[in-house]
Formats: C-alpha cells, structure tokens, sequence
C-alpha cells in the first residue's frame, strides 16, 4: 500500500514523499517533473516505468502484475476518497465473521445495558457491565439456556459497538442537548450558551477605550454590566442603545 501511495505521489507532484521540502536523491526527476509535463505524460511514463520490471517483481511491491495508465487512475480516484488506505486492494480485505456467540437476547441485554449506563455520572466498569448483563437475561428469560459471551468477547463487543468511552458520562452528556420539533430544549441554566457575532451599524465608546463597532455578542455583555447594580457604565444613551 505504501508502495503504490509513493508512485501516485511521484505522478502527482514529483516527489514520492509528497513533501518538496523533503526530496530524494534525483527528484523531481525529469519525466515527472510538474513544471515540464502533464498529468497524463507523467501517468504514461510511470506505466512505462513499472511495465519494465518482471511480473514477480511487481506482484511483490505492488500486489498485481501489470499496471496501465488506467490503473493508475483508479488508485488516484480512490487515494482522493480515502486517503492511503484507498491504495490498498479490496482483495487484501475481508469482511468480518462477526460474533456467532452473540445471539438476538444478547443483543438485546447489551442494548439494554447501555441505555442503562450512559447516564451515569461515574464510569461503569467492564465488570459491572458483565453483571448486569448476567442479570438483566436471567430476569428477562428465566426459563431459557442462553450461552453469554466471555468476558475479553464483552469487552470487545463493546468497543466495536460504542466505541472506548474515554470521557465521563457526565461530561458526555453535556454535549446532548434534547430538541423537539427542531428546537433546542434547555431545562436548567448554563445548559446553552448561543453567540451571535453581528457586527451593530453603531459605535460604542466604553473608557477609556476607543470607540468601535460592537457585535451582538458585545452588545450584551455591556448590557449585563449596566443592569448590575452600583456600576456607572455608560449613560442614557447607552442605555437607549442596548435597549429592547
């Protein structure tokens, strides 16, 4: 894969690092150099270029035997979509077998779990997680034999699914804010904080600092000063300014 992601690159721009500042020996060399010559000479010549090693050779660096100008393309098309990983060959993948030993009662108490834990405002661990998955199936399905994944395959169902949770839930849930038909629903203060930044056709004078265009957000901020009390910010006109 990082053989073929140092050809796209010496096609594209000449050096097979992709930094000009970090050049190899001889580069940019002349039939991929950017300056002298086009997209399509450049993928021509790499074609050239590879055709001339031995099939055994190239299978080894690049993982097929022959590469064309077309080739070439469909890399570059899917290097732009995905980065280097697209240089590697689907066929050097494999979809995963998943986890037989998960059936849909499992499934189910892990969903369960989950909705149970997320809320909490500690860190539940892997353990505790186990326990209550023992216990919600053994409740929920008293009468069946359910064969419950070990531990190690908990722990990894977990993380494929919901990912490592490094965060506190607490700090998580922050992030959440409940919405109902498309507005955002604030039910305690501090939840939300909205910031508009719409420069105001006014000037604004507060000493000793010289006058300039506020922004809403501005705006606001002198307005909670002068509605404390025992300030001396500003005057009536300032106040007519920043008023409803």
């Amino acid at each position: 894969m990082r053989q073929r992601f140092e050809h796209l690159m010496e096609v594209k721009c000449g050096f097979r690092s992709k930094d000009p500042l970090r050049p190899e020996p001889g580069e940019p060399r002349p039939e991929y150099d950017p300056d002298r010559t086009t997209l399509t000479a450049r993928r021509a010549a790499k074609a050239t270029e590879l055709a001339a090693l031995r099939p055994t050779e190239l299978k080894l660096l690049l993982g097929v035997g022959h590469v064309g100008a077309r080739t070439l393309e469909r890399w570059e098309r899917r290097r732009r979509k995905y980065g280097m990983v697209g240089c590697a060959d689907h066929r050097w993948l494999r979809e995963s077998g998943g986890h037989p030993s998960v059936g849909e009662e499992v499934r189910e108490a892990i969903l369960a779990v989950r909705d149970e834990t997320r809320h909490h405002r500690s860190r539940v661990s892997g353990r505790t997680r186990e326990n209550m998955i023992h216990r919600y199936l053994g409740e929920t399905f008293p009468e069946e034999e359910i064969e419950i994944p070990g531990y190690p395959t908990l722990l990894r169902i977990w993380k494929e699914w919901f990912g490592p949770g490094g965060a506190r839930p607490r700090y998580s849930r922050s992030a959440e804010l409940p919405a109902k038909n498309g507005h955002v629903v604030v039910t305690r203060p501090g939840q939300a904080v909205a910031l508009d930044t719409t420069i105001l056709p006014v000037m604004v004078r507060e000493r000793p600092s010289p006058a300039h265009r506020p922004t809403t957000t501005t705006r606001s901020a002198v307005a909670g000063q002068l509605a404390c009390p025992g300030t001396h910010l500003g005057s009536a006109t300032l106040l007519d300014l920043i008023g409803p």
